[in-house]
């Protein structure tokens, strides 16, 4: 992009993505070194082949959505609002898991979640508690009810969902 042009559209500066070769400021597309807590951007992802979450414990949950979810961003609230993080006593400070799953079109989870991360160094009564923890989550909440239109969309399509416990927790001798 030269110039603050978009596919021959004209795009403010404040629209458009940083480059170090641009001379007007903008908006990053990425978060800083100097940002706390979990970093998400604040830009509209095109929809692509995979879709990705971050569920933090420290920010309280949303109310789940009434009725059937028919976007992505309240199929995305729904998640969010299922997740009870452990309780504080037997939570780890700095602990994320993340799990990547597929839903059918009737809002069933395809087959069991793929475990795809978990910190390292963790022990294995902190990664069970995250596990059990998650998984109780995703019992809760599926089957999702969703709208026959955001079913076709997302069915079979993988979502990956990273849970972070970012909590001020009273002990400090589990941080990692």
């Amino acid at each position: 992009m030269a110039g603050g042009v978009v596919s021959g559209l004209s795009a403010t500066p404040a629209e458009a993505f940083c480059s170090v070769f641009d001379r007007a400021p903008c908006a990053p597309t990425f978060c800083s070194v100097f940002d706390h807590g979990v970093c998400i951007p604040e830009i509209d992802y095109p929809i692509g082949e995979d879709l990705r979450l971050t569920i933090d414990s420290r920010t309280e949950p949303p109310k789940s959505p009434d009725g059937d979810l028919d976007t992505i961003a309240a199929l995305f609230t729904a998640l969010r609002s299922c997740w009870t993080p452990p309780q504080q006593d037997v939570a780890r400070a700095g602990m994320e898991v993340s799990v990547r799953l597929s839903f059918k079109r009737s809002g069933d989870v395809i087959a069991s979640p793929r475990w795809t991360y978990t910190t390292p160094g963790a022990p294995n009564e902190a990664r069970q508690t995250y596990r059990n923890s998650v998984t109780a989550a995703l019992s809760r909440c599926t089957p999702l009810h969703l709208s026959k239109g955001l079913g076709g969309a997302i069915a079979g399509r993988p979502i990956a969902i990273r849970f972070v416990e970012n909590r001020e927790l009273p002990h400090k001798e589990a941080q990692p």
